[in-house]
Order: structure tokens, then sequence, then C-alpha cells
């Protein structure tokens, strides 16, 4: 056996992170690794890394003791681990960081010409404008830097490798590319530990699974002898029947966000829809559609070169009115809410409170002549942190102490907390397992009930015909006119991202 993981334990503190964790991965083999946020997948990668020491238990490479010191020494034993959590230098450029360690040079002096050229030869597994070895990462949309991540791990030349969510940010083109690799890889002796949530991809490349569940493994065998069903009752403890929550389906109320012919140069070239009050509208897009620049700008975080946003907000407004200014302050006033697609950069203040972070952008629910209490503060906060189901202590620790997937749920708390009208929510599953998926799907569901206006970002096209009343696509920085789901198919939806002019 390649890889014999047994007992493993690991605990921060009085939290259990890893409680007997047992399994094994043979040479040319992928083995499918599933469970919750805060299961023990993530710290599990880590240890296997070298960047966590076990608390208990052993590890065996070969039949031989593996205990790394560090992940230097990790890779030295032929593991390299890509990160779901992208842990890129964002100044650097991508060939500096996809060599970063294993510089080719001559004389100890770095040799700028075969680099390039290494660079060039793992980004064609991946071919993208974008990617080039100059570019700084930093200036990459959230998908090309994946791409640059999974580089970097196969720079490694490593027998056993190690993929947290790896296609969490992919379109379905580089992850049909990327799948590709996996099986030249497994047919060249590789052993790979697999973490997805995306059960009907594992289908296409896994030879086994093991479930995590509290730390613990719960259950393992080969992939083709379960059920979707089965894996997710095992993940979640319970029987899972509908992903998606059945909708209250009525007539769309009256137009609370309306964009008519909305340019922000470059990535956005026309973008027209109207969003009505108890809607749920959907956006598809290939990357560099210019889905996420749209969003941006009609949220004023990006400059709008032409057309117009107009709003009204029920209550807040008694008629539309045009939203000309960046100013962020008057998107909130006007009752629009933005969920990042890049929850670290932009979704969260991590060094601050759950609390801060949930009541951040409506002090005024809990403050008293500009004063908070902070009382009120985190009983507001606890009571969103119950409603989306956040795993924490209290809500006064800091939001980069949570996993992923509770960090997610806490940005999505800080827009219901502001009690938006209108929310922009931009991948809001990425990285998400799917019991928490179906948490915020029923979220969703349930402020489009209340009669909210919800506009869905997603790479994901199980999600948005799940979950959406409406769908448009947006290709090459052109939208197309929004159209009931029901008169979509996954195969329109993909041409029409290839070619919008088919279709507007």
């Amino acid at each position: 056996m390649l890889l014999h993981v047994d007992g493993i334990q690991k605990r921060f503190g009085a939290t259990v992170a890893l409680d007997g964790v047992t399994f094994g991965l043979e040479a040319g083999q992928v083995h499918y690794l599933i469970g919750e946020k805060g299961a023990g997948k993530s710290t599990l990668m880590n240890v296997l890394a070298g960047a966590l020491r076990p608390d208990a238990g052993t590890i065996r490479i070969d039949g031989q003791r593996y205990r790394p010191e560090s992940p230097l020494d990790a890779s030295r034993h032929g593991i390299a681990l890509i990160h779901q959590e992208l842990s890129l230098c964002p100044h650097m450029t991508v060939a500096e960081n996809i060599l970063m360690g294993r510089e080719p040079a001559k004389w100890g002096i770095l040799d700028p010409t075969a680099a390039d050229a290494r660079t060039r030869e793992l980004l064609a597994n991946f071919p993208h404008p974008e990617l080039q070895p100059h570019r700084i990462v930093g200036e990459l949309p959230i998908a090309a830097q994946q791409v640059v991540e999974i580089c970097r791990a196969l720079a490694s030349d490593c027998r056993i490798l190690l993929m947290d969510e790896p296609t969490s940010s992919l379109q379905r083109g580089d992850v049909e590319r990327l799948f590709a690799l996996i099986r030249r890889l497994r047919a060249q002796g590789l052993g790979i530990v697999y973490i997805s949530h995306f059960l009907e991809e594992i289908r296409e490349i896994a030879d086994v699974f093991t479930v995590l569940r509290d730390g613990r493994s719960v259950a393992s065998g080969a992939i083709e002898d379960v059920a979707n069903e089965q894996l997710v009752a095992h993940m979640v403890g319970r029987p899972v029947e509908n992903l998606f929550p059945p909708r209250t389906r009525h007539d769309a109320g009256e137009v609370v966000l309306s964009v008519k012919n909305l340019k922000a140069e470059p990535a956005v070239r026309s973008a027209s829809f109207d969003l009505r009050r108890g809607e749920v509208l959907g956006i598809a897009g290939l990357m560099g559609s210019g889905r996420t620049e749209m969003v941006r700008a009609i949220f004023g975080l990006d400059p709008i070169a032409g057309g117009e946003v107009s709003v009204s907000a029920g209550a807040r407004s008694s008629s539309h009115r045009t939203l000309r200014s960046r100013v962020l302050r008057e998107r909130l006033a006007a009752g629009i809410g933005y969920l990042s697609e890049d929850r670290k950069r932009e979704g969260l203040a991590l060094t601050m409170s759950l609390a801060d972070n949930i009541t951040l952008t409506n002090f005024r629910a809990c403050a008293t002549r500009g004063w908070i209490r902070l009382g009120e503060q985190h009983d507001q906060a606890s009571r969103w942190m119950r409603a989306l189901g956040v795993r924490a202590r209290t809500s006064e620790q800091p939001a980069v102490t949570l996993s992923g997937g509770n960090q997610q749920k806490v940005a999505l708390a800080r827009l219901l907390h502001q009690e938006c009208d209108v929310l922009l929510l931009d991948e809001p599953t990425r990285g998400i397992d799917i019991g928490s998926k179906a948490q915020i799907y029923e979220v969703i569901a349930r402020a489009a009930d209340e009669g909210k206006a919800v506009l869905v970002v997603s790479s994901y096209l199980p999600e948005l015909f799940g979950l959406c009343d409406r769908l448009a696509v947006m290709s090459r920085g052109r939208l197309t006119a929004p159209r009931p789901t029901s008169e979509w198919t996954p195969e329109s939806v993909l041409h029409a991202a290839i070619d919008v002019e088919a279709v507007a």
C-alpha cells in the first residue's frame, strides 16, 4: 500500500479536529474523501502535508513510518497538496508561484528561460489567455489563481497528490481538463486523495471513498457500490431527501432592481435585466465572461462606463431612483446587499469577531446614540449563527478561526442582518459541503418567499436549475435576456456561454 493512515488524532485546545481517522491509498488509485465542513478533511490534509503534527496515530508510506517535520519534508517524501483556500503570493508572478522552491538554475543562478519553459509546460494543461508566466497572480481572477495552485503542486513531481476542493472555482472546461490530467497521473501510478462536494463529478474519476464525520472515518468502500444518497446520509448522519428546497411558486412582484444597457469596461459590454420581488434570478457563464464584474458594478465596487442602474427597495423608496455614485453607503441605504465570491479578501474582516462581521453593515440595529450595545450585538449575531448553523464556540471569536464553509455562512448572515431587499450573491456556495449547501439554499429560497429579490451568480449549473426562477447567461461581456429556467437545458446554457448571439 502506498499510503496508510491509522488512528490519526488531532486537537486544537478543547476542539477535537481528528478523532481516529483510518484509510489507505494504493498506487494508481483516486481515493475520494467526503465530509461536511468541520469534519476534519482539511486538517487531515495538512497533517499528511507536514503543516500539522498529529497527536496520535501512525502514517506509513510504502510500509515505512512517515512523520514529516515540515511541508518541505513532506515534499521530499513525494507528497504535494493543492489547497482549497489559495496559498499563493499575490505580489509574485505566475512562474514564481508555480516554481517556488524548485526554480531551475545553472551554477546556482536562476535560469529564466528554463523557468519560463517549465511554467508554460505546466500551464498547457489549462490553456487560458490570462495565464502567462509573467502575470502577477494578485491581478488574476479566482478561477485562474486556482489553476496556478494546481500547477504548483504538479511542479513537485510527487507520488502522492492531495487535492482539497481543486474544482471549486473552475469552469466545466477546466474541470474536464483536470480530470483528464488526473487519469494520466493515475495511469502513471500516482496515488491521489481527492476532496470534493460535487458528487456528480466524483464518479468520473474516483475508485474508493472514505466518509469523515466529526473527525472520525465512519464509512468506506468502492465508489461504484454506493449511491449518492448513502454518501450524503453517512456524511450528515441523517438522510437528505432533497438538496434544493421546495419553492412557493407565485407570480413575481414589482421590479426592485432594473439594469439597462450596463457597461463596465472592459469586462461588461452590455447587460440588461429586471429583478423582481420574490424571485431568484440566476446568472451563468464561463470564467472571464464578465459575471462578477457586472455584479460589482451594480453594487458600486467597479466604475460604470454606461447604462443605468435603478432601484426601488419597498418601504425604503416609493419610486425607482437611479444609482449614480459609487458610494457604497448609497447602496446599503437602498437595501442592496452583496456577497463576494472571495470571502477572505472581500467577504469578511477576518481578524474581527463573528458578531462584528455579522452586524457590520447594520450597527444601528444594536446601537444607541452611536454606541454599540455589546450584549444586544452578541444576541443578534448568535441568533443568525443558529439560524444558519454556524459552528463556532462564541460570537466573540475571530472569523479567521472558522472553516471556509462557516465563514461563508457568516458572510451571508451579514446580509440577512442588514435586512436587504436585494441580495446580490456571487458564488454563494463555492467550497461549501453538501449539508451546508442545503442550508444556504433554504435561506435563499426563504428570502425569496418572503419577498426579497435575489440574484445568484454561479458556475454550478445544478444549483442554478434547482434554485432559480429565471436564468440568463453571460458571454464575452454580454448578457442574454433572462428566461424561465424551464426553457433552458444544460446544453443550451453552455451554447449560450460560448456564443451569446445564438440565443440573444
